[in-house]
């Protein structure tokens, strides 16, 4: 089922239920997408692009909850992280670190990488290895620097 058909019954869902928080998060999810979708006409974005909108919007609210609490306000930013649980709920499962180190590994092997300057062409290749599960980019290049430093 497409994603913005599968937020709309969420939505109904929330409702019915009286879960304000889920909501007010499933709508501002389902006006994500509509948005990218209208400023990608006449091309039908997929569901890999629909994916990438989610993480764009987890990665808001981890960095807003981030400052909040810089900002010292806690409050603000536990909303925040649970609006993140809830995006996250959508996304595919996240790698493992296992997964992680065997892509890296893999990479590395079949990039034949050896330097910190080839850190690009070795998280290309580990990005690919680890297509369809959610990664954190900062914990795969840091894996990757690791290895390659």
């Amino acid at each position: 089922m497409p994603l913005l058909e599968q937020l709309a019954k969420d939505i109904v869902t929330a409702m019915k239920a009286r879960d304000e928080e889920r909501l007010s998060t499933v709508r501002m999810m389902k006006s994500a997408l509509q948005k990218a979708h209208a400023d990608a006409a006449p091309k039908p974005l997929d569901n890999a692009a629909d994916l990438q909108v989610l993480k764009i919007l987890v990665k808001q609210r981890t960095d807003a909850a981030e400052m909040f609490r810089k900002g010292g306000r806690e409050e603000s930013a536990l909303k925040e992280e649970a609006q993140r649980k809830i995006i996250e709920s959508y996304l595919p499962a996240a790698a493992t670190e296992e997964d992680i180190a065997a892509a890296v590994d893999a990479a590395i092997a079949e990039t034949g990488a050896t330097e910190a300057k080839q850190m690009g062409l070795v998280m290309k290749a580990a990005q690919a290895k680890l297509a369809g599960k959610t990664i954190d980019g900062k914990v795969l290049s840091a894996k990757v620097k690791a290895r390659l430093v």
